[in-house]
């Protein structure tokens, strides 16, 4: 199932996309689409059936904002350095052990709303990545194939960032990574049962029509299920918390000089196969 969240920002109502590509509306089936509905089988059988049964009323796209797919996060856990072509592009050695930063849930945006420049930022960057997304709580996994079976689904991350301030100013790289707007997330949330194989899927990223990025998650140094299993060993991860498993080569840190860094007027464009496609419009803040 693809599902997603459309409305004002605060205010989004759960919906889905359906295999003839209408939006259909899920709010008398659920309440939202959020870390309890993911963690409730019987929930999602509903909306299976209501499906089935075509009871489901149709949607106008047009004027109609798409939310991030998912309501409530409790967390947004990150992996970097984890494509071994973007670890040789940054220059530096591939991690023994995968690289865990966090970003607080309020930099989770819709997949086409406005990605503001911070103030003073001089190094602004894009990074197109897989996120998972959470279902089943997970402590202690024992297995990387364990692993997957608490994954509910995935959707496309944009995991924006602020290299100055991430790598130049001294301390963790929170400051470079939880600016205002700096994870737009959507605009579906795809159901695990339609990827079968999420060490398969090409990721793309284009700034202003010109094409920055393009790889696959088959070159992920710690595919997904062996990120969950290992940040399940260091915290607990409830139904609907986030995890962007890292970024392909092509970002704006390992061009060459002048570096080509995000201004306000930039539009980026990134999709992950079978996941949907994401526009923004950069803006200063």
């Amino acid at each position: 199932m693809k599902l997603l969240r459309v409305g004002t920002a605060g205010a989004e109502r759960p919906a889905l996309l359906d295999q003839d590509g209408v939006l259909r509306d899920l709010s008398a089936i659920v309440p939202d689409i959020d870390g309890a509905l993911l963690s409730d089988a019987s929930a999602l059988d509903r909306v299976r059936a209501a499906v089935g049964a075509g009871v489901l009323p149709a949607l106008d796209p047009a004027g109609l904002r798409i939310g991030p797919p998912v309501g409530r996060i409790g967390k947004v856990v990150c992996i970097g350095l984890n494509y071994h072509d973007h670890a040789a592009e940054t220059g530096q050695a591939t991690p023994d052990e995968p690289v865990v930063f966090l970003k607080a849930p309020d930099t989770v945006v819709g997949p086409n709303d406005t990605v503001l420049v911070p103030r003073a930022s001089r190094k602004t960057d894009w990074e197109v990545e897989l996120a998972v997304v959470i279902g089943r709580t997970a402590r202690y996994v024992e297995s990387a194939e364990a692993a997957l079976s608490h994954v509910a689904g995935y959707a496309v991350a944009h995991d924006v960032s602020e290299r100055e301030w991430q790598i130049e100013r001294g301390g963790t790289w929170d400051k470079g990574k939880n600016c205002e707007t700096f994870n737009p997330l959507g605009p579906w949330l795809v159901t695990a049962d339609e990827v079968p194989d999420p060490q398969a899927l090409s990721l793309k990223l284009w700034v202003n029509g010109e094409l920055k990025q393009d790889g696959s998650t088959s070159d992920q140094i710690f595919p997904v299920g062996e990120v969950v299993r290992y940040v399940s060993q260091f915290m607990t991860l409830y139904p609907g918390d986030i995890i962007n498993t890292g970024t392909p080569a092509g970002v704006a840190m390992g061009q060459p000089e002048p570096k080509p860094f995000l201004r306000g007027g930039d539009v980026v464009e990134l999709e992950v196969e079978g996941l949907g496609r994401q526009r923004q419009e950069l803006k200063d803040a």
